[in-house]
């Protein structure tokens, strides 16, 4: 089996058990979060960069934006302050 040491959004768990397949996951704690975040943010930021059509760009930018989201949250935000 594959291993993945990637942060997960809430509903992939469900979607994995409900195709039948195991998996091992764990709660990072906060500062953990944080870099992983970080991380992510990095990761989907070059997506969009690297974005080939209008469609691609907004996705990955819903996708960044969902890590700011979290990002905002780890810093005592919501995403209503951060906007």
């Amino acid at each position: 089996m594959p291993t993945y040491n990637k942060l997960v959004r809430d509903k992939i768990p469900t979607i994995i058990e409900q195709s039948g397949k195991t998996f091992k996951s764990r709660v990072l704690q906060r500062e953990e979060y944080q870099d992983e975040l970080t991380k992510k943010a990095n990761e989907e930021l070059q997506e969009y960069i690297e974005a080939q059509t209008h469609q691609e760009a907004i996705e990955e930018l819903a996708d960044l934006l969902e890590v700011m989201h979290a990002l905002a949250a780890v810093h005592g935000s919501t995403p209503e302050q951060l906007e």
